[in-house]
């Protein structure tokens, strides 16, 4: 890791200790708040139906506000353009793992309707944000070839994570209440969030941020791909779990047991995610994606073989974190200042769709489930056409000498 520059073209710039040793500080900055933010999301998560009904006595259109509740800081994080004026990149990630800590650790505390709708707004915005920033500096802090490769093992670090915290809930669920659980979860987070404060692991050097929206014409495959990522992944996230229980009678045993196992093949695969994109390329890997992801919506709609859908729950998980190609190619074509604005704007389009997708596939579910897997396959095949509009390496050169003036 020697001689990155933040934003640069991916070529060394020679020998230079002190830069090599910031990018080393901030991947281990990133890596630790990464495994903090996934500790407390994947704690929420697996506890949070059970304490919704139990604890909380919330029904079924309460415990739908509350997902969508969750949604909303995803769909505001265009706001970090605006609290970046006051708070510095790194200093808002660490705030941020430091707010979900503290969100977690309060939710077993307040078991009602109006507790669990502010406990899981503060988490949210936490969780949200960090991974804003998160995306926001990996692309400034690492070049063209490391940020792939970076993105994959923060990905794989989450999914470690994700299995510890399933061995962490399924013990502590024998002698603790929901308040220990969320307290012990929470508390852990918090503290990740609060050394991060400490830490600075930021380069004088790196570019200075555009403090404003920035949207450029010739970003626009970036905006799209995001859309239509989100519309995607709300789909397969509110429904695909919900297929395997309704319709082929999974119990909760069976759930557990592909979660274990579609995190302990995503904590293998996702490091080689970076050697994928700069061997193939961006182009060649999302579409791989969208055709197995279209794949899987078919399969999904018109299959009625339990181990099939299964092996397809499992292979759209892994394809599934291919998303990251959209991050990485945006670094490839972008104005260097417009890396942390354009990340903030990217998440607000991808998240979009999730305050319509549930909602709407929730109706067309009572018409004929079918339809909820058919719209998922259309939207991955507008994704393979949009494709057609990205740039090889050669390509992307020309179209940057093409298009510098324009905005």
């Amino acid at each position: 890791m020697e001689g990155f520059r933040p934003g640069a073209s991916g070529a060394p710039e020679g020998p230079c200790a002190r830069r090599a040793l910031d990018n080393r500080r901030m991947l281990l900055f990133l890596l630790a708040l990464t495994i903090g933010s996934g500790l407390g999301m994947q704690g929420w998560n697996a506890l949070f139906s059970n304490f919704a009904v139990e604890a909380a006595g919330l029904d079924g259109l309460e415990v739908g506000l509350a997902h969508s509740v969750r949604e909303i800081p995803g769909f505001l994080a265009l706001l970090v353009i605006y609290v970046l004026l006051f708070v510095s990149e790194r200093r808002l990630a660490a705030l941020s793992v430091l707010t979900l800590g503290l969100g977690v650790a309060v939710t077993g505390l307040l078991p009602s309707f109006w507790g669990v709708m502010l406990t899981t707004l503060v988490m949210s915005f936490g969780f949200h944000y960090y991974e804003t920033v998160n995306q926001s500096l990996t692309l400034q802090y690492f070049s063209l070839a490391e940020a792939p490769v970076i993105l994959g093992r923060l990905r794989s670090a989450v999914s470690l994570t994700n299995i510890g915290v399933g061995v962490l809930v399924w013990f502590c669920a024998r002698s603790f209440g929901y308040p220990q659980m969320f307290g012990l979860i929470g508390g852990l987070v918090a503290c990740i969030g609060v050394w991060a404060l400490f830490q600075d692991p930021s380069d004088a050097n790196a570019p200075l941020q555009r403090h404003r929206m920035v949207l450029r014409r010739r970003y626009w495959l970036f905006y799209v791909l995001s859309f239509l990522g989100g519309a995607r992944r709300q789909i397969l996230l509110a429904f695909a779990t919900y297929l395997l229980v309704r319709k082929f009678g999974f119990d909760v045993s069976r759930i557990a047991a592909l979660f274990i196992l579609n995190n302990a093949i995503n904590a293998v695969l996702n490091r080689q995610i970076g050697v994928f994109i700069n061997r193939f390329g961006e182009r060649a890997v999302l579409r791989t994606q969208y055709a197995v992801v279209l794949l899987v919506f078919l399969t999904y709609a018109f299959c009625d073989t339990a181990w099939i859908v299964t092996v397809v729950y499992v292979l759209d998980q892994l394809v599934l974190n291919f998303a990251v190609c959209v991050n990485t190619y945006f670094q490839k074509m972008a104005d260097p200042r417009d890396i942390a604005p354009s990340m903030a704007v990217g998440f607000t389009i991808n998240h979009i769709a999730a305050v319509v997708i549930p909602i709407f596939g929730g109706l067309l579910w009572l018409w004929d489930y079918r339809l909820v897997f058919l719209g998922g396959a259309i939207l991955s095949a507008v994704s393979l056409v949009v494709t057609r509009h990205m740039r090889g390496p050669g390509e992307m050169k020309v179209f940057l000498s093409g298009d510098q003036n324009s905005s």
